[in-house]
């Protein structure tokens, strides 16, 4: 995170933050005192934050990571059943995880506040969805704030505990990813003081036991009727959220724009000299101030809705003909509305000659093009352990069906490396499924199966797919990639490694090993997947030993980070024989490593030192021994 330094947060200042600092900022101010979450793009610093605020500002909150999002949302839930204010944090794919809590609780009156972070990936920079977390709260009849800003964030964290507590009922701070990753200037505030020691008081029976009889009867009218007062207080509570900036005389046309959209709204009216255009922002979508939209829409000649990232603004109308938008094709279906593309959506509602997103695009091609820039796919990191680890499998199994997980390992499909990714843990059900598919015919399977995922997902949602495997004994590879941290959305701790957040805590690193042990599995080895070469056959003996056993072999390939070595790694410099290099570009297509670049002319392949880690790997990669040590040359 970018606040590093101690004791600057004086009370009545303003600082420059990240989104993610801004909210973290404005959760500790409105003390909030415990605080859990699983790291994921693009929430992953927020939970950091509110650690070094919590430091800084020297309050009791508890900060933990939790094993994944529906273990952090239900610690943070329990902690409002004993009275204290709560938040869980998460991206729009981790809802999905915590949904079946989120959704039960939705029908619970809470003793403390409980504010649910959401933070919404339009565009899928950094996901596999480009789902809308508004629906879940729409889903759920919850209430949800939208920033547009870092600003506003900050405030709708501290509004959406009050409103939380107010009616007892979880509250979505909804920030996406412009929002989580803009930078602009905060007010800095003391926290507020919740006087409010920890009670579990009990509360009438059923109250925090959901049953269907209850439900029916009592829970659901109440929950009803309680979502109806709030869509009421919504139409006039938060005017600082929702309001209209009216246009210079009149206005034929009019903008309706909810969270990062209002922000680029304004910006291009303001760049193209356009104050005949109303525009009404939206900072509560859900519920939406239905009378407000409505009375807007009806003043004006054409109206157009801009949200991100589904129509969740438009559903709410009760007659969308006086609006273009995506209900009608309007506005793109599908993709992020960045600045670029408003602009082109722009043009064609005000009929002026604007520039379009493909303009805008074409100009960025063209300077890429001026400036000698490529475009590159993702990978791997020079030096990681995972690419040798995955390239291990293919040496000891070219044909094996490889099933792999959420994660940096899903950057090795430029090895040709895995065959499936579907979801956190989905690398273990799904190389149970296949095993299922084969066993169905009647025999066994006739290709080796593999299934691949990192030492945070392992914990996150590997351990209930490895019991079941066990027990219903399915034949496959598991290799847990360990190298010691949650990489891909930033280095956080989780259980495998024991890190914590706060001065002075610590925690109990779960070994990986006696884990899996623990979850029924017989054959557990330990690998350093540096030595590529050894590896093979030992993946080659893991699975033999599934396939007649009929039961689940783990391999932990363990190499840390070398984004987090604590220790230098010794340095392996190398370089490329010539006359052994044939061309065959397995240490490009296999191996795939930013330090390996292949001359097509020369149909030679030759070290980039500007990328090479010296790890040394890629010399047990070459199958015609051309890479050597440069001291061997």
């Amino acid at each position: 995170m970018s606040v590093e330094r101690k004791g600057e947060a004086t009370m009545g200042t303003k600082a420059i933050l990240m989104g993610n600092e801004a909210i973290a900022r404005g959760i500790v101010e409105a003390g909030c005192e415990v605080a859990c979450a699983y790291p994921g793009t693009p929430s992953s610093e927020i939970l950091p934050s509110i650690a070094f605020w919590a430091d800084d500002l020297k309050t009791k909150t508890q900060v933990e990571w939790g094993a994944n999002e529906k273990v952090a949302f239900e610690t943070a839930l329990g902690a409002t059943y004993a009275g204290k204010r709560a938040c869980a944090v998460m991206k729009q794919v981790g809802l999905d995880v915590a949904a079946d809590p989120f959704m039960t609780c939705s029908l619970t009156e809470l003793n403390g506040g409980l504010v649910l972070v959401v933070s919404d990936d339009p565009g899928c920079h950094a996901s596999q969805t480009d789902q809308d977390s508004r629906f879940f709260a729409m889903y759920a009849k919850i209430p949800c704030f939208d920033p547009s800003d870092a600003r506003e964030a900050k405030e709708m964290a501290r509004d959406a505990f009050e409103v939380s507590e107010k009616y007892r009922v979880v509250t979505m701070l909804r920030p996406t990813v412009r929002v989580d990753h803009c930078r602009q200037d905060v007010d800095l505030l003391d926290p507020v003081s919740v006087d409010r020691p920890a009670k579990f008081d009990r509360q009438p029976v059923g109250h925090f036991i959901h049953l269907p009889a209850r439900l029916i009867r009592e829970t659901l009218p109440m929950h009803n009727e309680r979502y109806a007062r709030i869509a009421a207080d919504f139409e006039t509570a938060f005017p600082k959220y929702n309001y209209e900036i009216p246009a210079k005389g009149t206005a034929r046309f009019g903008v309706v724009a909810g969270g990062i959209c209002f922000a680029a709204v304004m910006d291009l009216l303001g760049d193209l000299g356009r104050p005949d255009v109303a525009v009404l922002k939206i900072g509560t979508p859900v519920p939406l101030p239905v009378k407000m939209v409505e009375d807007f829409i009806a003043r004006h000649e054409k109206t157009l809705v801009l949200e991100e990232t589904y129509p969740a603004i438009e559903m709410q109308l009760p007659d969308r003909t006086g609006t273009l938008g995506r209900w009608n094709g309007f506005v793109p279906s599908n993709g992020e509305l960045t600045t670029d593309v408003i602009a082109g959506i722009l043009s064609r509602f005000l009929g002026d000659d604007v520039a379009s997103e493909d303009a805008a695009a074409q100009s960025l091609a063209s300077a890429r093009n001026a400036l000698g820039l490529g475009v590159l796919p993702p990978r791997l990191c020079p030096g990681c352990g995972h690419r040798p680890g995955f390239a291990a499998i293919r040496k000891a199994y070219p044909n094996a069906i490889v099933c792999s997980d959420i994660g940096c390992y899903g950057l090795v499909k430029q090895q040709n490396a895995i065959d499936t990714i579907v979801s956190m843990g989905a690398s273990i059900t799904v190389a149970s499924g296949v095993y299922l598919a084969h066993k169905a015919d009647g025999k066994g399977a006739d290709r080796p199966i593999f299934a691949t995922l990192g030492d945070s997902t392992f914990f996150h949602m590997g351990l209930p797919g490895l019991a079941t495997a066990v027990y219903n004994r399915h034949a496959f590879v598991l290799c847990i990639m360990d190298n010691g941290t949650t990489a891909m959305t930033g280095g956080q701790d989780n259980p495998g490694s024991g890190g914590k957040m706060r001065e002075g805590e610590e925690g109990v690193r779960l070994p990986i090993e006696e884990t899996a042990k623990g979850c029924g599995a017989k054959y557990v080895v330990t690998v350093d997947p540096y030595a590529l070469r050894k590896n093979a056959p030992v993946l080659r003996d893991a699975w033999e030993y599934a396939r007649k056993n009929l039961e689940p072999a783990v391999v932990v390939m363990r190499h840390p980070c070398l984004t987090k070595l604590k220790v230098r790694q010794e340095r392996i410099p190398v370089t490329v024989k010539e006359e052994k290099c044939v061309g065959c570009t397995q240490c490009i297509t296999n191996f795939n490593c930013p330090g390996l670049v292949f001359d097509a002319t020369r149909k030679k392949a030759s070290i980039d030192e500007r990328f090479c880690v010296e790890c040394g790997v890629c010399i047990e990669m070459c199958p015609q021994d051309a890479i050597v040590r440069r001291e061997e040359e």
